[in-house]
């Protein structure tokens, strides 16, 4: 039964191919597309607006030079709710579960970010390493201690996606079994087990729009640094 609970991380496969890749492109077949027309129904105007003050709050703090990224930040964050959101529904695959396809994203858009601010400004991207007025007996140790800090950066944008979403899948499933056993045989405990259920569910779908927000967050934040 322990194992059981991880079968839904697995990568499904139906006839010997792999759907990771139909989970993957499933989101952008939802999302509707602008219309030719002058007035655009309410779905789209409700995106558009969206969108628009995403973007707008996102890159406030970063300099003009990064706005170049705004669609680029925006379109993962609309891909990583639409994938979060679509794993909460029953016999679905989450792909952000898997660590192997977060630090896919994580690590060249976090790589970028370094390569900006050392190609623009090395001596300011250099100078994130040694913080100003540090006392000559620790500039080795500092130096070490900023260099590892820097390349934990993707592997923690990568793992906390992939933890939040894993503990609250886990969670879900645990307490619906729970849910499902003590219903026949308790059923006050049982009722109780399920609005817990219910509640944890929206706490999830909370997590999962929250997580994608993150993720873009910080990787504008390191993007800021490096503008």
């Amino acid at each position: 039964l322990a194992l059981n609970f991880f079968d839904q991380f697995m990568s499904p496969w139906l006839l010997g191919v792999p759907l990771m890749a139909l989970a993957l492109t499933l989101p952008w077949a939802l999302f509707p597309s602008p219309s030719a027309r002058w007035l655009n129904n309410r779905l789209i105007a409700l995106q558009g607006w969206f969108i628009n003050r995403f973007a707008h709050q996102l890159l406030l703090p970063v300099n003009l030079g990064g706005h170049k990224w705004a669609l680029l930040l925006t379109a993962l964050m609309l891909y990583l709710m639409t994938l979060n959101m679509l794993g909460l529904l029953p016999y679905t695959f989450t792909p952000t579960t898997q660590l192997s396809l977060n630090m896919g994203m994580a690590v060249p858009l976090w790589l970028a970010t370094v390569i900006i601010g050392l190609r623009n400004q090395p001596t300011m991207a250099l100078g994130h390493l040694l913080p100003e007025g540090t006392p000559t007996p620790l500039i080795p140790v500092l130096i070490i201690i900023e260099t590892i800090s820097l390349f934990i950066r993707p592997l923690a944008l990568g793992v906390r996606l992939t933890a939040n979403l894993t503990a609250g899948h886990l969670l879900i499933q645990l307490i619906s079994t729970a849910a499902f056993v003590l219903l026949p045989m308790m059923p006050v405990v049982g009722i109780l087990t399920t609005t817990l259920l219910f509640l944890l569910t929206l706490l999830e779908v909370a997590v999962a729009l929250i997580q994608a927000y993150v993720f873009v967050l910080l990787l504008s934040l390191y993007l800021q640094e490096n503008v």
